[in-house]
C-alpha cells in the first residue's frame, strides 16, 4: 500500500459544497457518517455511476474524485475517515476497491489489482479495517492505520463475511449458486465449525454471538447462534436482509412479501428486551433495499423505489420516526402501476408476475420480460423500459418463473440441471395465461442475463408464439460460455446449470444456439464489449449465425460497458432503439 502515512480513522468531510440542479437520476448504496449526519451514496447523475456525499438535512452536495471508472458500492468507516469504493473498470463483473478520504483527498487502490476482482468489502465496525474477498478464493483484511494487508484464509468458493473484535475467529461463505455454507474459522488453528446454510452472517459487536441469515429451511430467517445454542428471531416469510447496530442491541430487518414488496421492522436483540418486531413505515417506495445504521445507531439509510421512482437514499430518524429523502426523485404522476397475477405452470406450479397494462381495452401486443439469475426476482420497481412500452398502447408482463427468488427454497432450486426444461415450458404458460385472459395479441419476448438466456431458449423451442424477440447479453451456448465466463463464475455456475463435462449432452440440448434454424421472429441482440461474465462470443455466435441464414436480425453493440450499461449515454440509446424494434414489430398493421 502507498500513499501518506498515519492514516488515521477519524471523521474527514468536504470543505465546500455545491448545488446540484435536480434531474431524474438513480442514487443508491446509502452509507452514513458516524453521527448520522452526513451520507455518502453513488449516483449516476451527471452521466456515469460516482461518489456523492450530501448533509442529510441539506440539498448541498460533494462529488468525490475516485477516477474515471463507475463506481458500483461506497462504505463510510465507523470512524469517519473513509470511504471504500467498488469500482467496474470498463463497466466489467471485475471490480477494484479504492479507498479515498470523504474530501476527496488521499485516493489509493487496496484491492483488484491486475486481473483479479474484488467483493464483499465490509468495515469491521469500530475499527479502521476493511474485510474483502478477491477472486472467490482470497480473505483479505486491509487495516487502513498500520497500512497492512493480510490474508486470513484461502480456499474455493470463499468469501469472507466478518471477523470477530478480537480477531481470533472469522465467518466464511463456501460453495456455488444456491448451495452456499456458513462456516466459522478458528483463525489460529484452522478449525471451522458449520453456522447455517445462507448467503450472510456478522458477528454481534462484542463477538460472543452470530446473527446470520439463514437458509436451512424453506423460507430465508434471522437466527442468532451463541455456543451451539441457535435462536430463530424473524421468520414466517422471506426475511431478505438485516443490519446490527454497532451496540448490537437492535437489528433493522427487510421482508419480501406480496411477490415483491417490501416491509421493514427493527428487532429488540437485547436478552431482556420484547422481542416482537416494531414496524418502519411507512416506506416511501413498494421496494426497499440498502439497510445501513449509523454508528451511534440513531439513523438507518435505505434505498427506495417504485413505478415512475428511480432508486432514491433515505433516511429515517429512530428517535422521532421521521422519514426524509437525501436524494430521490419525486414519483411520476403518470406512472402505471402493475398487478400482482397469478398463472398456473403445465404441471400445476403456481407462479405469479407482475402485469403493467395500458388504459385502454384489450388485447393488447404484449411483451413478455424475464430477469436474470435466475435467482432475482422481478419486484414491482422502477422500470423505464415498462413505462414507455405501457406508453406506446404494449402491455408488458414480468413473470417470476421457477427458479426466482423471494418464494422459498423449493422454487429457487426447481430449475436446477435437467429441470430448466420446466423453466422454458413456463415461457409458454405465461404466454397462453395472458391470451386466454384477453390480455394480449401479438406477443414480444425479451429479456437480459439469463433472462436472455430464456428468451433465446423460448424463441427456438415455441417459434410460433412470438412477434419478435430482445436478447440482452444472454448466454446461446453453455459450451462457450463455460469456456470464456470468468473462472468463478463458471466454478459457482455448476450446481445451476450443471457441470460442464459430466452434463455436456444435457448442456448442449438446453443451448439455443443449435436451434436458431427454428427462430421465426426477428431478434434483438444486445451486448456490452467488456462483458466477461456472460462474454460477448456469446453474442457474435448468434449475430453470425443469423446473418448466415439471412434472418432479420439487429445488434446493438456498447463498447466500454460490461454485463451491465453503467452509464446513462448507454441506457438511453438502448431504450430508444429497443421501443421502436419493439413497436416496429408489434404495433404496425
Amino acid at each position: 500500500m502507498t500513499g501518506q502515512l498515519h492514516r488515521v480513522d477519524v471523521t474527514v468531510l468536504p470543505a465546500g459544497w455545491n448545488r446540484v440542479e435536480p434531474e431524474i437520476a438513480g442514487n443508491w448504496s446509502p452509507t452514513l457518517s458516524p453521527d448520522g449526519r452526513h451520507m455518502a451514496y453513488v449516483s449516476d447523475r451527471g452521466g456515469a455511476p460516482a461518489v456523492w456525499v450530501q448533509p442529510v438535512d441539506s440539498e448541498l452536495t460533494f462529488r468525490v474524485d475516485t477516477g474515471p471508472e463507475p463506481v458500483s458500492a461506497v462504505a463510510w468507516s465507523s470512524g469517519g475517515g473513509w470511504l471504500a469504493c467498488r469500482t467496474a473498470p470498463g463497466g466489467a463483473p471485475r471490480q477494484e476497491v479504492w479507498l479515498v478520504r470523504p474530501d476527496g483527498s488521499d485516493l489509493h487502490q487496496v484491492a483488484g489489482f491486475g486481473d483479479d476482482t474484488a467483493d464483499d468489502m465490509r468495515w469491521l465496525p469500530g475499527r479502521p479495517v476493511l474485510a474483502l474477498t478477491e477472486n472467490l478464493t482470497s480473505a483479505i483484511l486491509i487495516d487502513v492505520t498500520a497500512e497492512t494487508r493480510t490474508v486470513v484464509a484461502r480456499g474455493d468458493l470463499l468469501s469472507l463475511l466478518d471477523v470477530d473484535p478480537a480477531g481470533r475467529f472469522a465467518l466464511l461463505r463456501y460453495g456455488p449458486r444456491g448451495a452456499r455454507e456458513i462456516m466459522l474459522r478458528d483463525l489460529s488453528t484452522g478449525t471451522e465449525k458449520p453456522v447455517t446454510r445462507g448467503e450472510k452472517a456478522v458477528f454481534s459487536p462484542g463477538g460472543g454471538c452470530v446473527y446470520a441469515l439463514s437458509q436451512d429451511g424453506e423460507f430465508p430467517a434471522l437466527i442468532r447462534m451463541a455456543g451451539d445454542a441457535v435462536e430463530v428471531l424473524a421468520s414466517g416469510g422471506e426475511v431478505e436482509d438485516f443490519t446490527i447496530t454497532a451496540d448490537g442491541r437492535t437489528a433493522a430487518v427487510l421482508f419480501n412479501v406480496r411477490g415483491g414488496e417490501s416491509e421493514a421492522a427493527l428487532i429488540d436483540l437485547d436478552h431482556d428486551g420484547d422481542r416482537g418486531p416494531k414496524p418502519v413505515s411507512p416506506l416511501p417506495g413498494p421496494v426497499v433495499g440498502g439497510l445501513a445504521w449509523s454508528f451511534d445507531a440513531a439513523t438507518l439509510a435505505f434505498t427506495a423505489e417504485g413505478p415512475g421512482r428511480p432508486h432514491g437514499v433515505w433516511i429515517w430518524r429512530r428517535e422521532t420516526g421521521e422519514m426524509r429523502a437525501v436524494s430521490a426523485a419525486p414519483a411520476s404522476p403518470e406512472a402505471v402501476h402493475p398487478t400482482l397475477e397469478v398463472v398456473t405452470a403445465h404441471d400445476g406450479l403456481t407462479l405469479t408476475g407482475w402485469l403493467f397494462r395500458p388504459g385502454t381495452p384489450g388485447p393488447h401486443p404484449t411483451v413478455l420480460w424475464f430477469h436474470g439469475g435466475p435467482e432475482a426476482q422481478e419486484r414491482p420497481g422502477h422500470g423505464p423500459l415498462f413505462q414507455s412500452l405501457v406508453a406506446r398502447g404494449i402491455a408488458v408482463f414480468a413473470p417470476n418463473v421457477r427458479g426466482s427468488s423471494g418464494f422459498g427454497r423449493a422454487f429457487v432450486e426447481a430449475d436446477n440441471g435437467a429441470r430448466r426444461y420446466d423453466a422454458i415450458e413456463d415461457v409458454r404458460s405465461c404466454v397462453t395465461f395472458l391470451r386466454e385472459s384477453g390480455i394480449a395479441g401479438r406477443v414480444g419476448i425479451m429479456g437480459r442475463s439469463y433472462g436472455g438466456y430464456l428468451t433465446l431458449a423460448a424463441l427456438t423451442a415455441f417459434p410460433d408464439l412470438f412477434t419478435v424477440g430482445v436478447d440482452i447479453c444472454g448466454m446461446s451456448d453453455f459450451d462457450s460460455f463455460y469456456r470464456h465466463t470468468e473462472p468463478w463464475i463458471a466454478a459457482a455456475a455448476v450446481s445451476k446449470y450443471g457441470h460442464p463435462v459430466h452434463d455436456a449432452g444435457l448442456l448442449r440440448d438446453l443451448s439455443p444456439l443449435h436451434r436458431l434454424d427454428r427462430l421465426r421472429a426477428p431478434l434483438l441482440i444486445v451486448h456490452g464489449e467488456n462483458d466477461s461474465n456472460v462474454p460477448v462470443i456469446e453474442a457474435e455466435r448468434v449475430v453470425a449465425s443469423l446473418t448466415e441464414r439471412g434472418h432479420p436480425h439487429r445488434y446493438l453493440f456498447f463498447p466500454g460497458e460490461g454485463h451491465e450499461l453503467l452509464h446513462r449515454s448507454a441506457r438511453a440509446e438502448f431504450l430508444r432503439v429497443t421501443l421502436d424494434w419493439l413497436s416496429f414489430y408489434l404495433t404496425a398493421e
